[in-house]
């Protein structure tokens, strides 16, 4: 409702004006706790990945890997948090910078990464001072509930992260809200076109990363076995719903005589739940 997603706000809110005075050597620590802590429930965010959005265990868990070294790289703030100093940059001059957390940011996710794309946000936001309200795809919000679970296991305070839920009436909450300083997005083209538009037009901060179109060249000397395996995996891995799934493949020369054992190879793809033994989509 409205009000549960204001309320979420709020709670970021009141939160940030201790977050942000908290030094950068506790924040780390929580990162270092939290990466820990989904190294040791891997198994269980796959499972509910795989339950909930329907990719193979081994994407699943790839899903999480990929998550865990954003995570990881959290770690390193002590080095990102650096700000810069020069002396005598003219008569009687020195200039300083310092990197200031903004506020209360905001992010929206898709379906197809349940913890990776959650994991390229609110980590980073979190550990540089800002706190955090995500949603969740409303298709597979599990894996994001799971994750911020072990965010406040690790020592994340009560309303550094907060989780809505929703669709349009949500994202639109998002852009409007004035006390939400930055967005973050990853999804299609027409969402996020919108969010860019309404959130910069509220003066807000928007990076927004959209649907992707790929293309692989294969060329006639490239190794054979090595190209097919990789096409197959490129077009047809979690069933091509990943920002990079290759769409187009244009085969030049004598590699077009490859295309029949393409094809061949694309038919052997075992189609099954996710969770069954040999599952390839």
């Amino acid at each position: 409702t409205p009000e549960e997603m204001q309320a979420a706000v709020d709670s970021a809110k009141a939160a940030f004006k201790t977050w942000k005075n908290t030094s950068v050597m506790t924040r780390q620590g929580i990162m270092f706790k939290f990466q820990h802590l989904i190294k040791e429930n891997m198994a269980e965010l796959g499972a509910n990945i795989t339950l909930e959005q329907g990719k193979t265990l081994a994407d699943a868990e790839g899903d999480v890997i990929r998550g865990l070294q954003i995570v990881e790289h959290a770690c390193s703030v002590t080095s990102l948090q650096m700000g810069e100093t020069m002396a005598g940059v003219t008569k009687d001059m020195d200039t300083y910078s310092f990197r200031e957390p903004l506020g209360v940011c905001a992010g929206i996710t898709p379906f197809n990464f349940p913890a990776m794309i959650p994991l390229w946000m609110f980590p980073l936001a979190n550990v540089c001072g800002n706190t955090y309200v995500l949603k969740p795809s409303e298709r597979d919000p599990g894996a994001a509930m799971m994750l911020a679970q072990l965010a406040m296991d690790a020592g994340l305070p009560k309303g550094v992260l907060n989780i809505i839920h929703g669709t349009h009436d949500s994202v639109n909450f998002i852009c409007d809200n004035p006390d939400i300083k930055a967005i973050s997005f990853v999804g299609s083209n027409q969402a996020g076109t919108h969010i860019y538009e309404r959130g910069s037009k509220n003066g807000k901060r928007v990076q927004s990363n959209m649907a992707a179109k790929n293309h692989g060249v294969i060329l006639p000397d490239a190794n054979k076995e090595n190209t097919l395996n990789q096409l197959c995996g490129a077009a047809f891995g979690a069933a091509g719903q990943r920002c990079m799934a290759l769409s187009v493949a244009v085969m030049v020369g004598e590699a077009r005589n490859w295309i029949p054992e393409l094809v061949e190879r694309a038919q052997k793809l075992k189609v099954t739940a996710g969770n069954q033994p040999g599952a390839d989509v």
